[in-house]
């Protein structure tokens, strides 16, 4: 769904605070752009032979781990900084320290659906526990993810005020065909906690997770995946095809030409569920379909040359057991079988968040049973926040490469003024992280200000191949996850089975 900016525009900028403590308890922060942070330096990078990455869908930090520290405190797990929804901020000790739980404007009760929601001050709408594991889904999309900067200055000329997302989701909500349960969009500035999500309030607390990783801009699913193995989206905040002007596919080098280039093994790994891919064997012509990969010109190439690094995902399971996982290796989301944690885009196929997260652990689960495991890290996150609340503020960024958007539409944010959050020059929201490794430092959160492309940086930096935009090469090069002098997780933990148990509905809230 697309919203015209509303009008008013505030005039003042948001001050950006350099101390690294300070990034750790504000909205605002400077990106470093002069590559790695680390705190065990690059050398100890040799010990990993397999960086495999997954990102999930849909989530924001706050959405997903705002309840972290509660989850610390009932469960024994030393407290420090971590800067979740401030209602689970313990009253004292280690700042951020507790605060009310933050609200959006709601809509205008007296103008209900059809009506589109009328933003209003006055009816604010709180940050609440969901009981449901699927909800309607929310958008990131471009126009919405201005909206939830500022309803009334969504191009930037003043600091985020962060007030949209309750309005981008109730618009969306009413303008869907057909229309959505929840019109006034209260599922933006719902959470889930420890007992819902336990294998990741698990695997995050034990590992490493940061609360300043951001999805790469203010934009949805495909420009922010093409970030996440290119660097860049070519220019465009919509996927291609959206109109007869877009390119068909991009030309961007990926991570995996490079690698490809340095002799370094490679492969995607998909999950042919409900695809229509046929086999075994699968053909990589079909499972390539269903690869984001497939936004390149560089897909054509897999096909034809290297048809053997598109796998169906029961291959990482047979790699894992036979000793065969290459060096790098991108597990895309299960989509077509319903495990992508995307929020529901159907009222009649409701998605479960539990189940996704579940599908999830068989993944860890297997790297940490296998051989494997002593040389490896996994990293998941999420592509973008899916229209979920966050509080705090997209950060200023490097463009990847000069090019403005181009591929905006009538109507669209930015079309008849112009600002800061106009270009590639902002990230878009937080999103969960989590880093397991033997090497990954227990009970670890970064402060640093990173987005998805550090994923990216991470095995430039491992394996010696260049940057491929000025994004990537801006970003830290996460080494500040690990301690390969003391390894603390050889030994994996035993980490729970993910709960299945929740209610899952999206006709009541919560």
């Amino acid at each position: 769904m697309r919203t015209v900016a509303p009008p008013g525009f505030a005039l003042y900028w948001c001050v950006l605070i350099s101390l690294a403590l300070a990034l750790a308890l504000s909205g605002c922060g400077t990106l470093s752009v002069n590559g790695s942070q680390s705190g065990s330096g690059t050398a100890g990078l040799q010990s990993i032979n397999h960086i495999v990455f997954l990102a999930q869908e849909n989530r924001s930090l706050d959405h997903y781990f705002g309840a972290m520290r509660e989850y610390w405190a009932q469960n024994g797990i030393p407290d420090q900084s971590f800067d979740g929804l401030p209602q689970f901020n313990p009253a004292s000790g280690i700042a951020p320290l507790a605060g009310p739980a933050p609200t959006n404007p709601g809509c205008n009760p007296d103008q209900a659906p059809p009506a589109d929601c009328a933003f209003d001050t006055s009816n604010p709408v709180t940050s609440f526990h969901l009981i449901t594991q699927c909800i309607e889904n929310p958008s990131p999309s471009w126009n919405e993810s201005h909206i939830d900067w500022d309803y009334n200055d969504p191009t930037g000329q003043s600091a985020a005020a962060l007030n949209g997302f309750v309005y981008s989701a109730a618009h969306d909500a009413r303008t869907n065909d057909p229309p959505f349960y929840d019109t006034n969009g209260l599922r933006a500035m719902g959470y889930y906690d420890g007992s819902d999500l336990n294998y990741y309030y698990f695997m995050a607390s034990n590992f490493g997770t940061s609360d300043r990783f951001f999805m790469p801009g203010l934009f949805r699913t495909q420009s922010n995946r093409e970030f996440l193995v290119a660097g860049t989206s070519g220019g465009y905040v919509y996927p291609e095809g959206t109109d007869a002007a877009d390119s068909a596919q991009l030309k961007q080098t990926t991570i995996f030409q490079e690698l490809q280039n340095a002799g370094i093994t490679w492969k995607i790994y998909v999950d042919q569920t409900d695809s229509g891919c046929s086999g075994p064997p699968y053909q990589a012509s079909c499972l390539i379909q269903w690869s984001y990969i497939s936004n390149f010109t560089f897909a054509q190439t897999i096909v034809s040359q290297y048809p053997q690094n598109i796998a169906p995902i029961s291959q990482y399971f047979t790699d894992l057991q036979n000793g065969t996982l290459p060096q790098v290796a991108q597990i895309e989301p299960a989509t077509d079988a319903g495990l992508d944690e995307h929020p529901s885009t159907d009222d009649a196929s409701p998605e479960n968040v539990q189940s996704g997260a579940a599908y999830v652990a068989t993944l860890m689960n297997a790297l940490m049973q296998s051989s494997s495991w002593s040389s490896s890290v996994f990293i998941l996150t999420y592509d973008e926040n899916g229209g979920l609340y966050d509080h705090v503020s997209p950060q200023p960024t490097v463009s990847p490469d000069g090019i403005k958007p181009v591929d905006l539409l009538p109507g669209d944010v930015c079309t008849s003024s112009t600002g800061p959050t106009c270009d590639f020059t902002y990230t878009g929201y937080r999103v969960p992280l989590i880093v397991i490794s033997p090497y990954a430092k227990k009970n670890y959160v970064s402060h640093t200000v990173a987005d998805t492309t550090a994923i990216l940086k991470l095995i430039e930096t491992r394996f010696n191949v260049p940057a491929l935009t000025a994004r990537d090469a801006a970003q830290p090069d996460m080494t500040e996850f690990f301690n390969f002098s003391d390894p603390p997780w050889m030994t994996p933990p035993t980490p729970p089975t993910q709960n299945t148990s929740g209610a899952c509905y999206v006709n009541s809230l919560p």
